[in-house]
């Protein structure tokens, strides 16, 4: 099996990430969902831990090899980011959503010297908003930001066309496609279902997938 699949049986397993076509969810922007994801339920599994930070770890040494400092997203990328960071013998800061009121009024926490190599540690991309706004403050106090590394990313159009918006490269351990593949192969949703779930991801804001519910 290849790490792609590994990392989705993972979520599949532990049930960090939740297909439910019948009963979507729905999301805090609103959005309906057949899909729910919880990279967090990850900290609590030390097998599963390992295998994820092994695997970012691979992923950086791959794609961002000049890496000087590893950057986790406040707060879902933060215990990720320390592992890799420890892995890899790098520094490691962490990126509010907005700077604190408080004391310094620091964005970012931890060292980041100017011209520094980061690359940004979230657990999950959708739109990638949380992402790419810690790599602008990351770029105000002048670090270079060679890209964002995730577990998981549900594979949204608006993801893809923020990033490249952005100019910030992306890799992530799996994804939406590889995860419901097996969840077919496990049995775990059908046929149908699968028609329901890859139609949500390519144009979730139509909410045609939702017209299939009872078909």
């Amino acid at each position: 099996m290849n790490n792609n699949k590994h990392i989705a049986e993972h979520l599949l397993n532990i049930d960090a990430v939740v297909l439910s076509p019948e009963s979507p969810f729905t999301w805090s922007s609103g959005m309906k969902s057949p899909v729910y994801c919880d990279n967090r339920l990850t900290l609590s599994y030390p097998e599963v831990r390992k295998d994820i930070i092994k695997g970012f770890v691979d992923l950086i040494k791959e794609y961002y090899p000049e890496a000087e400092v590893i950057a986790g997203t406040a707060t879902a990328g933060i215990p990720h980011a320390a592992w890799i960071s420890e892995a890899l013998g790098l520094p490691m800061v962490y990126v509010r959503g907005s700077a604190k009121s408080h004391g310094k009024k620091k964005q970012i926490e931890g060292l980041i010297q100017p011209g520094q190599k980061v690359v940004v540690i979230e657990d999950l991309i959708s739109t990638g908003g949380s992402v790419l706004n810690a790599a602008e403050v990351l770029k105000e106090e002048g670090a270079e930001v060679l890209g964002a590394a995730a577990i998981f990313t549900y594979q949204l159009p608006a993801a893809a066309k923020n990033f490249d918006d952005a100019g910030v490269p992306w890799h992530t351990l799996t994804d939406f496609e590889h995860l419901i593949d097996l969840a077919v192969n496990k049995e775990i949703v059908s046929e149908q279902q699968l028609k329901q779930l890859k139609m949500w991801y390519q144009a979730p804001e139509k909410e045609d997938w939702l017209l299939h519910t009872n078909a």
